[in-house]
């Protein structure tokens, strides 16, 4: 008998019969949640250059090259009077004369009191740093507006384009007017020969009357040449802004421009509505 008890032993061994520890129960290993990757950071806002109490700067737009274009706006309120310059890059002193008025609206409040002021010192930053006349892309900002007497042009005289409003520049200018709704625009430019004016669009005749008293430079409906797509023709004739184009002489320092029409800028700044054209 313990034979037969041993013999089934041994065959239940080999057999795979006998008893038998379980081995550890095998769980599907369960894998750890997928990372999420954080979305990509957004670009940061280009900084905005900190501004004296009484000034707001804030940036209209971007130039083909990334330079911002800032708008600075003293007071506030409504019917506010627009002022830019440096649209064409070959003309440095339409900023320069732009920047002294920030700086002396800066030191003199009581001048705003009456009515906010927006002034966008440089509108064709890229130009600019060039001393070329038209943006990086080599086209003539003041032909490339949505006037009515939009055409597409070339040649050696200006540069409109591939279409109206196709350049970030002008944009910008159309985004401050959009937000802005001014009274007047008083656009500052620099001119040759001897021609220096107060070029008038739209219903501006009474400014550009005003301005001469101060500065001295004839009052004109007319520039003596034409200017399809300028920004006086969009603003101003189609759409009944009252605009100036303050032509500067070009062969002027800016510091003398600046003294020459501070007196005018500053009137215009505190005109009466009439006074402006409306």
């Amino acid at each position: 008998m313990r034979r037969i008890a041993l013999l089934t032993l041994l065959l239940g061994i080999g057999s795979g019969c006998a008893t038998r520890v379980d081995e550890p129960e095998m769980r599907p290993t369960r894998r750890p949640p997928p990372t999420r990757r954080p979305p990509p950071p957004r670009p940061l806002p280009t900084p905005v250059p900190t501004a004296p109490q009484g000034e707001r700067v804030t940036q209209i737009g971007a130039s083909v090259q990334g330079e911002p274009i800032f708008l600075h706006t003293f007071g506030a309120g409504l019917d506010p009077l627009f002022i830019f310059a440096g649209i064409h890059g070959s003309e440095p002193t339409s900023s320069f004369v732009a920047q002294r008025l920030i700086e002396w609206l800066r030191d003199n409040p009581p001048a705003y009191a009456g009515r906010p002021i927006a002034i966008a010192p440089r509108t064709n930053p890229d130009g600019l740093k060039r001393r070329q006349r038209g943006n990086a892309h080599g086209i003539d900002l003041n032909r490339n507006f949505p006037a009515s007497n939009w055409a597409r042009g070339g040649g050696q005289r200006y540069n409109s384009g591939p279409g109206a409003a196709s350049e970030p520049e002008t944009r910008a200018i159309m985004q401050a007017m959009e937000q802005l709704n001014p009274v007047a625009v008083i656009s500052i430019h620099s001119i040759s020969g001897a021609r220096q004016c107060n070029n008038y669009n739209g219903p501006a005749r009474p400014l550009a009357e005003l301005l001469a008293r101060h500065n001295g430079y004839p009052p004109t409906g007319d520039i003596g040449y034409p200017t399809p797509g300028s920004f006086g023709t969009w603003a101003g004739n189609d759409r009944s802004i009252p605009v100036i184009t303050l032509e500067l002489p070009r062969s002027q320092s800016g510091a003398a421009s600046w003294e020459q029409n501070r007196a005018a800028l500053l009137a215009a700044v505190q005109a009466t509505p009439r006074e402006l054209g409306r």
